[in-house]
């Protein structure tokens, strides 16, 4: 399989627009099976976008390439609806608006933003609060975006302060008026660690109900695929690896460790690799422990999480990679849902049924063992 020439248009349009680092947020995404076994009737589409601050990916298998086009476009319409919703680094977003209104009032969202919100504090309960969206006051110290070229740390009395306003027990969902408040004055959401993978699901839907029978989504490294090519094969995917060997690479296809196949679910993966930055030999990552106001430092460096849906794939690897092996596959075990959890040394965890559905592309990688999964 050459996987040069299947992702070498994707990989060129990254070049021309010199975002290397957007590319490292990416599941490199190989359609092997569609590629190769669709009917004379049907063929392969694909359209890359930049939405919601990353590189985004549709592909749609379409027997017309008016059908296609339709479809593409309605995928892409609701990626955008959302990031216009939920982007907090927008003044005029939905999300923003909610935290303006800290301890004031309840603002009224969409009803999307509402779905979402649901479905977070689902995820944050069923985690312990590994995944909180109310981590926002405590990420902005640590200042990812625009980080500059020699970082300082926030201070423990920084930080300490900070997590006096993290407690997703204290937003208020009013279903009724469809409105969130937060309880508190000076809390804020960020929803970035699950917002592309419910932008994933959404787009799907919005494709599914333009007749299209199989569609890939890949918002970084959120993927919502569904469908199955003719000859029933199911998509495949690649995993980045977290330590490549060459981090400028201009061969992409060298920095994938492992391939799963992706039927009718999602995946998404979480790493320290993918926002970081160095200082005095020590990485600082931009997945924060809700506990300590740090980067974890739980010994994982990349998380995947297989899912029947995006959102919840995204908000479980965050939470994992956070938690530590242990807790990470207790919790996939207990939700019966999949994952592939990469510790420091390169050691690969994977539950029960990953064994037969996933192939490790670089020998550092050493299969650690399995667990019962799904």
């Amino acid at each position: 399989m050459n996987i040069k020439k299947v992702i070498g248009i994707q990989w060129s349009a990254i070049c021309k627009k010199d975002t290397r680092a957007m590319y490292r947020m990416l599941l490199i995404t190989y359609c092997v099976s569609l590629l190769f076994s669709c009917t004379t009737q049907d063929q392969m589409y694909k359209e890359s976008r930049v939405l919601m601050d990353t590189f985004c990916t549709i592909t749609v298998v379409s027997p017309s390439k008016e059908k296609a086009r339709t479809a593409i476009d309605a995928g892409y319409e609701e990626i955008g609806k959302l990031d216009r919703y939920l982007n907090n680094f927008s003044p005029d977003s939905e999300i923003s608006a909610v935290s303006r209104e800290a301890g004031i009032k309840p603002v009224r969202v969409s009803m999307e933003t509402m779905d979402l919100m649901q479905k977070t504090l689902g995820i944050s309960h069923i985690t312990n609060g590994a995944f909180d969206p109310t981590i926002a006051p405590v990420l902005k110290l640590w200042k990812f975006s625009g980080r500059p070229a020699d970082p300082s740390l926030p201070s423990d009395d920084a930080i300490k302060n900070a997590l006096k306003l993290v407690d997703f027990n204290k937003i208020q969902l009013t279903s009724a008026s469809s409105a969130i408040y937060l309880k508190d004055a000076g809390m804020e959401l960020d929803l970035g660690g699950i917002a592309k993978g419910y932008a994933a699901d959404r787009a799907v839907e919005a494709i599914k109900a333009k007749g299209i029978k199989a569609a890939l989504v890949a918002i970084a490294g959120d993927i919502r695929g569904y469908g199955v090519s003719a000859g029933g094969n199911a998509w495949k995917v690649g995993i980045q690896d977290p330590r490549p060997e060459h981090t400028n690479s201009d061969k992409p296809w060298e920095d994938i460790f492992a391939s799963v196949q992706l039927k009718d679910s999602a995946i998404s993966t979480a790493g320290d690799y993918q926002r970081f930055f160095m200082k005095d030999g020590k990485r600082y990552h931009h997945i924060i422990d809700p506990l300590t106001g740090y980067p974890s430092d739980s010994g994982l460096i990349s998380v995947s999480v297989i899912a029947p849906e995006g959102y919840m794939a995204d908000g479980i690897d965050t939470a994992i990679l956070i938690l530590g092996a242990e807790k990470g596959m207790k919790l996939l075990e207990s939700k019966g849902i999949d994952g592939i959890l990469v510790t420091s040394d390169k050691k690969i965890l994977v539950t029960e049924k990953m064994k037969g559905n996933m192939e490790v592309l670089k020998k550092e990688y050493k299969m650690a063992g399995t667990r019962s999964g799904s």
